[in-house]
């Protein structure tokens, strides 16, 4: 049995952990709203401000789910995985370097126009070095990110994994993310009805922004 040690939310220009709000900024864009998140956050992070949007949402919502938390004291980088799904890939970011290429193309952009880049950006900054993956999926999917999530914990190369939602087009921003441990820390079972109930219960309705 995997147990979800942490979870976090980020949605409608609110980001959560374990249900309870540490940041919100609800009558700003969302690109206000992500880089004074950091400012609030007290997190040092240059390289922040060069990212896309979908970079910045799983960078802000691994910070708010590992705060205080000394992971890599506890496991080898080798041994924690990163498993993130979406539905609209890296749209938000094809599409402005598309309107790039109208005049002279990005390359700034052009580094963000792969979905997975958000996984790496996520392993950089934390110093982790196991199996990464990400999916496109239609919707949320609880049963493929529990069963993907179960394989890799079973492997017998990870002993810690951060998996989730990272999903973001235009102001629609929509991030959920959990820690998955095979040590019960206090801990909720890892299933993909438990996945359900803890998205919703730090979402609600999807406004898509304003």
């Amino acid at each position: 049995m995997n147990y979800i040690r942490r979870h976090c939310s980020i949605r409608n220009k609110v980001i959560s952990s374990g249900g309870k709000i540490v940041y919100e900024n609800p009558g700003s864009s969302l690109d206000e709203f992500m880089d004074l998140a950091l400012t609030s956050l007290s997190i040092s992070y240059p390289k922040f401000y060069k990212m896309d949007r979908l970079s910045k949402l799983g960078f802000l919502a691994t910070e708010v789910l590992l705060k205080d938390l000394r992971l890599l004291d506890k496991y080898k980088a080798e041994k924690v995985a990163v498993v993130i799904s979406n539905s609209n890939a890296s749209l938000d970011t094809d599409l402005k370097y598309f309107e790039s290429t109208k005049t002279i193309a990005s390359p700034a952009l052009f580094v963000y126009t792969l979905s997975n880049i958000v996984a790496g950006e996520i392993c950089i900054r934390q110093g982790i070095k196991g199996e990464n993956a990400f999916f496109v999926l239609p919707a949320f999917d609880p049963d493929r990110i529990f069963e993907y999530a179960e394989i890799v914990m079973a492997s017998g190369k990870t002993d810690a994994c951060i998996a989730g939602w990272v999903d973001v087009l235009g102001e629609q921003h929509d991030v959920f993310l959990y820690l998955l441990e095979k040590s019960n820390n206090g801990g909720l079972e890892h299933t993909a009805e438990q996945l359900q109930k803890l998205y919703h219960l730090n979402y609600g309705p999807v406004d898509g922004g304003s």
